[in-house]
Formats: C-alpha cells, sequence, structure tokens
C-alpha cells in the first residue's frame, strides 16, 4: 500500500474565513483530519460527508491525546494510504510544535507539507484596531509564548532584551501570567505607563478587548473576567486602538483606561 500524506495547517486565528485558500484545500480533501482546541469548529462542515474527525486538542491539564499519542496517530493514518490534515490554530509554525510533528514523519518516511496560517498574536491586535507595528511608534515585534508559570522555567526568557530591544510584545496565552509578565518588563526598563491590551478571542464573536498600562492591566483584566485565550499585547501601538478600532466586541463595548 501507498503512503499517505500529511498536510500540517494552519486555521487562522478563530474567524473561519481567515484560512489560507491552501488551508481550506487541505480540510475540503481530507480523509482524516486532526483537530485543535482552538480550531473553529465551522471549518469542519468544509470537509467531506465520509471524513474521520479526531479531536487532538489541549486545555491546561487536560489533553484529548498527549504530543507522542498524535505523532502515533499521524504517522498510523498515512500509514493506511490516507490523506490526513493535521489543522491546528493560527499558524502551526508559531508554538504549534509542527517541528516536532514534521520530524516524526520524515523518520518515518511519510510525505507532509506545512501550511503556514494567520497568527492571533497579528490578526487579535488587528482586530482590536491595533497594528503591531507604526512608523511612528513600533519598528520591532516580538512573540512570546507565556502560558508556563514562573516556577515551570518562564524565567528562560531573556527579560532585560524583550523589555529594551523590542517595541511591541505579542505574549500568547499570557494572562495566567500577567503579573510576573508586567512586573519583569516594569523591572527591566519598561515605562510603567506603557500600554497594554488584552483580547479575549480574538477574530470571533466572542471577543472582547480591555486596555491599561503595566500597572493597571492586571486589576482590570480581573475586574472584566478576562481569561485565556488571549493575546497580552505590550506597546505604544495600543494608543492607536482608540482611533482606529473598526471590529466591534461582541458582548461587551470596549473599556479605555487611563
Amino acid at each position: 500500500m501507498d503512503k499517505g500524506i500529511v498536510y500540517l495547517v494552519g486555521a487562522g486565528p478563530g474567524d473561519p474565513k481567515l484560512i489560507t485558500v491552501r488551508g481550506l484545500e487541505c480540510v475540503q480533501k481530507a480523509d482524516v483530519i486532526a483537530y485543535d482546541r482552538l480550531v473553529n469548529k465551522e471549518l469542519l462542515n468544509y470537509a467531506k460527508s465520509d471524513v474521520e474527525l479526531i479531536y487532538v486538542g489541549k486545555a491546561p491539564g487536560k489533553h484529548a491525546l498527549i504530543q507522542e499519542e498524535i505523532h502515533e496517530l499521524l504517522v498510523a493514518k498515512a500509514n493506511e494510504g490516507k490523506m490526513v490534515t493535521r489543522l491546528k490554530g493560527g499558524d502551526p509554525c508559531v508554538f504549534g510544535r509542527v517541528g516536532e510533528e514534521a520530524e516524526i514523519l520524515v523518520e518515518n518516511g511519510i510525505p507532509f507539507e506545512i501550511i503556514p496560517g494567520v497568527t492571533s498574536g497579528i490578526a487579535a491586535p488587528a482586530y482590536a484596531g491595533i497594528p503591531v507595528t507604526h512608523r511612528d511608534y513600533a519598528a520591532s515585534f516580538t512573540i512570546v509564548t507565556a502560558h508556563g508559570r514562573k516556577e515551570r522555567a518562564m524565567d528562560h526568557i531573556q527579560w532585560d532584551a524583550l523589555a529594551k530591544g523590542s517595541d511591541t510584545i505579542a505574549f500568547y496565552m499570557g494572562v495566567g501570567n500577567l503579573p510576573n509578565i508586567c512586573g519583569q518588563l516594569i523591572k527591566f526598563g519598561k515605562r510603567e505607563t506603557t500600554p497594554v491590551a488584552v483580547i479575549q478571542w480574538g477574530t470571533t464573536d466572542q471577543q472582547r478587548t480591555v486596555t491599561g498600562d503595566l500597572t493597571t492591566i492586571e486589576t482590570i483584566v480581573k475586574q472584566e473576567n478576562i481569561s485565556n485565550p488571549a493575546i497580552v499585547l505590550v506597546g505604544e501601538v495600543v494608543k492607536l486602538r482608540e482611533k482606529i478600532q473598526w471590529f466591534s466586541d461582541n458582548r461587551m463595548a470596549s473599556l479605555k483606561y487611563n
């Protein structure tokens, strides 16, 4: 039996219309779709009627399948000669563990393609009216994973370089670590008044956005019950939201705190 093929696909940040044309083709033609927690389920409606749908999502402390089992699944289904679409939220190369999955496929002689997607660290701010770069405010942009706790080695981050060397910083899954994030950035040189936006469920009809600064955002997030999935965006570009926001939050008006 000929081997199948695996497509490692970025589904985009939440709005189903933000998947790429190539990504949608992979959904439509797949024999098997292994999909993550943050993939918009509307995309699965484009699949074939006889497709095998397998949920492999991970939530904090709750994994439908551990990563090694996902590897085994991809290999097994491809060895059955099937076209497998591994559907990941955002871009598969941005905290999507696509490198690990691709390595396993190579080791097992299985052909694959990586299909980029729109990452939430850029898309969620854009829907909140915040471009991550701007000629007057930001010439650099950094993406940081922040869901690990301080005691779980989050402090491998080079806070000094981050605070002083990047104009705009997007922390993925950072709400639970907001006190540490803000404290470290201030400690290593960011002004206390540096603007911060937290965008929950960005690009979806559940999107909520709050803004503050490094000293106030923790309190604001608690008051408004903002939780993950969310992007924490730090930088002067947050000021632009007041002028150019275009996507209205569904559940509540956006909040501006001085």
